[in-house]
């Protein structure tokens, strides 16, 4: 971790962190204002999420991330841009929905370039499993959405079927979609794009 990212973590997370609890969070407490709340599930370094806050200031973003680095450095990009929609929260995403997030609050959830965990015998390990998307989905209002997006076909693949399999969700696409306007290129997606490695979405909507 760079002494910025060491720096902005300990000065504003008490600002802009919420600690983990097992009590149902009040999302107009929280940001201090009435408004469309949007889950970020394993933001990395906080670059796309920082993007999306910047263009959508009248949207909230909770965002959940354990690595300490990465929540430095949002922080970092919160206090240089001055985002005043982000709140995180370090700790475990599936403890996090489970017991702080109440039933058909969320407006939409972002789970943008999870571990992949490549190797067969770690797939267990990945995020997007059945358990955790009919968990997910109940967190939603109707009419809100769940949006993937993975550069691993394989995973991609998995995601698909599961999103597919969940139902109370629906498919906004009809397979894999067209990357939105509002998920903007991270860095690495763009080297990867240019190295002619492929980018999947999926955006599964509430029923």
């Amino acid at each position: 971790m760079s002494s910025g990212q060491q720096r902005a973590h300990e000065a504003l997370m008490p600002h802009f962190g919420a600690v983990y609890a097992p009590a149902i969070l009040d999302f107009a407490a929280l940001f201090g204002r009435c408004a469309p709340t949007f889950l970020e599930i394993g933001f990395g370094m906080g670059e796309t999420t920082a993007a999306m806050a910047l263009a959508q200031p009248q949207h909230n973003f909770l965002c959940i991330e354990v690595h300490t680095p990465g929540v430095g450095s949002l922080l970092k990009q919160i206090e240089e841009r001055n985002l005043a929609n982000i709140r995180i929260i370090q700790h475990d995403a599936v403890e996090v929905l489970r017991h702080m997030i109440g039933p058909a609050t969320l407006d939409g959830a972002h789970i943008f370039f999870p571990d992949p965990w490549p190797k067969k015998r770690h797939h267990k390990r990945r995020l997007v499993q059945p358990d955790f998307v009919a968990l997910l989905a109940g967190k939603l209002k109707p009419g809100a959405y769940i949006h993937c997006a993975t550069d691993w076909q394989e995973y991609a693949e998995q995601m698909l079927a599961v999103l597919e399999a969940e139902p109370g969700l629906k498919n906004s696409a009809g397979g894999f979609a067209p990357r939105p306007a509002y998920r903007p290129h991270t860095k690495f997606e763009k080297r990867g794009l240019n190295l002619g490695h492929g980018v999947w979405d999926m955006i599964f909507i509430k029923r």
